[in-house]
Parts: structure tokens; sequence; C-alpha cells
């Protein structure tokens, strides 16, 4: 079955930005947190600081709707640099306005609201913010006002 996930690169705290996301959602890793240590050499590469060895090769998590966010630490000496940006947010379409205001406070803890949970005038119960990890998150519930 195919399937679709979402990637996000962190500075050195992806292990802290998903230990907060697994508590968020009641979810737990999807196999153990590799890390950069565990990846053989390969030729040509410079040798890794203690510690960027502990940082984060991979992870992944379920969220919602069986969706999946993995993510893994960016090596500025592998000539990778962190970009935080606007071109991605993570959507959540939680079934109930309840479970969406869970999720939106849990989330907003140390962030930026963007803009508050409120009724739209297209039917939905919406609102968006950026977590404290600096990653955009919005929020669709379609769920009626009882």
């Amino acid at each position: 079955m195919a399937t679709t996930s979402t990637y996000l690169n962190f500075a050195g705290n992806t292990e802290e930005a998903f230990k907060f996301y697994a508590s968020v959602f009641g979810t737990s890793f999807v196999g153990p947190i590799h890390r950069m240590g565990d990846v053989p050499p390969g030729p040509g590469m410079p040798e890794l600081s203690a510690k960027e060895k502990n940082y984060v090769m991979h992870v992944a998590l379920p969220i919602l709707g069986g969706h999946v966010i993995m993510g893994t630490d960016t090596l500025e000496s592998m000539g990778h640099k962190l970009a935080q940006g606007n071109a991605i947010s993570i959507n959540l379409q939680p079934d109930t306005r309840k479970e969406t205001e869970r999720l939106f406070n849990a989330l907003a803890e140390g962030g930026k609201v963007g803009m508050p949970l409120m009724d739209m005038f297209w039917g939905s119960y919406f609102g968006h913010l950026v977590d404290r990890f600096g990653v955009p998150w919005m929020f669709n519930c379609d769920e009626k006002k009882a």
C-alpha cells in the first residue's frame, strides 16, 4: 500500500522535537531512533564530532489518520544548512473540535499562534501556529458547533 509522509529537518534538536510530538499525539516511534554515529563512514566523508554522532539520522512517528512524520538533524560539517521557512505546513484534520483544541493548545506551547482557532467562512474550525521548533501546523476541523 502506497503512503505519504512528511520529513522534517532540525538543527540538532530532532529528538527533543519528536519526544514532544509523541507526547502531544500519544503515539510511539516506528522503530528505534537511528543516530548519525550508526552510519558507516563513506569514502571521503569527514569524521563526525562526538556531538554529531549523537544527532538523529532518522526517526518516524505516526500522528493522525495513518500519517507519519519523519525527521533528521542537519549536519553543517557535511554542508547541510537548515533554513526554517514557510515552504511546508502540516495540516491536521481531527474529527472533533475538542481534539482540535487539545492538539492546537499542546503544539502552541512555547510557539507562536498565527491565527487562533475559529469558525471560518468555508465551514471549518480553523487555526494555524508555528511550534517551538519552527514547524508550521494548520488545523481544519469539519465538526459543526453543537
